[in-house]
């Protein structure tokens, strides 16, 4: 259904805009005097914030001054000031950061398992009761192993965030300079192996934009998911089939009129 649309679309882009000013051109994302988008060698930063006339959510609206425009995906929103703080702001940036590549990876794991199983390399697929399911260890083992793996894992994120940097884990190379310390975004060998965030022909903040944009989607896609389970029972692919088949009777409001 609907949730279903909204997964299906998130591989949207980040539009550029060419705004004449001094002998350069400004593509929304950075600076180039011949209006090309920069790719300087060696490790990348992100691109000088976006104009004071980038896209708004609401046309026609002024920003609060604390969203200037440096974060990817930033457009204009906080109706509440939630981020007027500096330091609650980067802390929001980051849980968003966060949330939203769950996200991605929870939609993948909903949709391609789904998919598989109509294929019938899948018997008996339904990933809101995977839980209740039998697997190599009993749930208590698998739920301290789950604790001790992801706790050292955000141990790790945590001590980047208060002291950027100190979690190096790029091996030293000769002739090879280590990507620039960035909280949330350790690129390297590990996380950038193809190097799309350093040097690569699209700026940096247009990759993170669109990693931003296709996360919040993707959170949008996962509660979708799960009011689908409980008033259908089914996944999202059967629930978009079911719809594409009988649109006049299998949608949201059907759906909610079955459960009054």
């Amino acid at each position: 259904m609907a949730a279903s649309a909204i997964a299906a679309s998130l591989f949207s882009s980040f539009p550029t805009r060419e705004v004449p000013a001094a002998g350069k051109t400004f593509t929304g994302i950075c600076w180039s005097k011949r209006g090309r988008l920069s790719a300087a060698k060696g490790p990348s930063s992100v691109c000088q914030p976006l104009p004071p006339d980038r896209p708004i959510w609401f046309p026609g609206s002024s920003p609060p001054q604390w969203l200037d425009g440096s974060l990817p995906g930033d457009f204009g929103f906080d109706p509440l000031g939630l981020g007027s703080d500096p330091e609650l702001l980067k802390w929001f940036a980051q849980a968003e950061l966060m949330h939203s590549r769950w996200a991605m990876l929870a939609v993948s794991g909903i949709l391609i398992p789904e998919w598989l199983g109509s294929l019938g390399f899948i018997e008996n697929y339904s990933w809101f009761d995977a839980g209740s399911r039998e697997y190599f260890a009993d749930p208590v083992t698998l739920l301290v192993a789950q604790l001790a793996l992801m706790g050292w894992v955000e141990g790790r994120r945590w001590a980047d965030i208060v002291n950027p940097g100190s979690v190096d884990i790029e091996p030293t190379l000769p002739h090879k300079t280590k990507p620039k310390p960035d909280v949330g975004y350790p690129g390297g060998l590990w996380f950038d192996p193809w190097m799309w965030g350093r040097g690569s022909p699209e700026p940096v903040m247009v990759l993170r934009t669109k990693e931003i944009k296709n996360g919040r989607l993707a959170m949008l896609a996962f509660v979708g998911f799960c009011f689908q389970a409980v008033y259908t029972g089914q996944g999202p692919l059967q629930n978009l089939a079911a719809h594409i088949a009988d649109p006049g009777h299998c949608n949201v409001f059907s759906a909610f009129s079955s459960h009054v």
